[in-house]
């Protein structure tokens, strides 16, 4: 019969004061990518809701110089993720603000040449000061030289000891200082290709060889999934921290486990899945790989995420309050 397809109208959304939970609400009754927010809303309050459920996050782009580390930030000591897989540059820009560091909004538009002779770094529509910067990465070497280059670490483990070298002269709000005093781990699997790995270059040039053991942070990752009941994700663009997240569920069916994917994902993303790349593919083409349960919920919002993330963490705030109370945080050894 036709008429089942046409069970669920869409709901004009009425102009009226309400809360920002009760809009995205709303908004799930729309349709195109303000559905698509809204269900990513609802999704997540509902992964916050499992029981014994490890939350990943997966932060690529620009995303700390565009305002948005307060948020990851909040999001780590709410116990609204459980481990967090970021790009090097994320955390670089989130140390750099930790230690007092600032972005810039761009103003007049000047040339690039001029820029480079002011020693100012332009992201799209972000300045930055490369003296600034330099403290940063120098630390990041001074730090470096103090750790034993007779072992390997993995991302997970040196970021944490620089969290913990943060906090004693930065903001404890920061991201890798939150990641720190609560727990959460944050893996960078391309340290090398950031500024935090410039620092680490800068060391090892003047003798101190630390070594990044890349293949040390797929090992813990993939054991902290394979030693979940449930498991959910969130992307915040793609790149690397998406893949590095869902192949762990790959190497653990090589291995001999039968986890069957991921069982929630949501995605940010400006991408688009045509021009096959990663970071637009469809969660349906995760299915193939065994990386996202074939019953999974799965929700993708093609948005910026500059516009996404503040709202959908201010609508949880509203609408998860007590889940977030109740949720027991999930605690990993290493």
């Amino acid at each position: 019969m036709p008429d089942r397809y046409l069970e669920n109208p869409t709901k004009p959304i009425e102009v009226k004061r309400r809360k920002i939970s009760e809009l995205t609400r709303a908004m799930k009754d729309t349709a195109f990518q303000g559905r698509k927010l809204g269900e990513a809303v609802e999704t997540w309050a509902e992964m916050l809701r499992e029981k014994d459920l490890t939350i990943l996050m997966g932060l690529s782009g620009a995303m700390v110089p565009a305002g948005m580390g307060k948020i990851v930030s909040f999001l780590i000591r709410n116990k609204m993720i459980d481990c967090l897989v970021s790009t090097g540059a994320n955390i670089f820009h989130d140390i750099h603000e930790a230690l007092g560091g600032k972005h810039y909004k761009r103003g007049t538009a000047v040339s690039d040449e001029v820029l480079l002779k002011h020693r100012i770094d332009r992201m799209y529509d972000v300045y930055a000061s490369e003296e600034q910067f330099r403290k940063a990465d120098h630390l990041i070497s001074n730090f470096a030289k103090t750790l034993d280059s007779r072992r390997e670490y993995s991302s997970r483990e040196f970021l944490n000891l620089l969290g913990a070298e943060i906090s004693k002269q930065g903001d404890k709000n920061s991201i890798i200082v939150s990641a720190y005093k609560c727990g959460v781990p944050i893996f960078a699997p391309a340290l090398s290709d950031s500024s935090i790995g410039i620092g680490i270059t800068i060391a090892r040039r003047s003798g101190h060889k630390l070594i990044i053991d890349s293949m040390k942070d797929v090992d813990e990752i993939t054991r902290i999934v394979e030693q979940s009941k449930k498991t959910g994700v969130i992307y915040v663009g793609g790149g690397v921290p998406k893949n590095f997240i869902q192949q762990t569920e790959v190497i653990s069916s090589i291995l001999g486990s039968e986890l069957g994917g991921y069982d929630y994902a949501i995605q940010f993303t400006t991408d688009s899945p045509q021009w096959g790349g990663l970071s637009g593919s469809t969660f349906e083409e995760s299915v193939s790989w065994g990386k996202i349960a074939p019953v999974a919920k799965k929700v993708q919002v093609f948005a910026d995420a500059t516009i996404a993330l503040p709202i959908v963490a201010h609508a949880l705030l509203e609408k998860s309050g007590d889940s977030i109370k109740k949720r027991r945080r999930q605690t990993f050894s290493f």
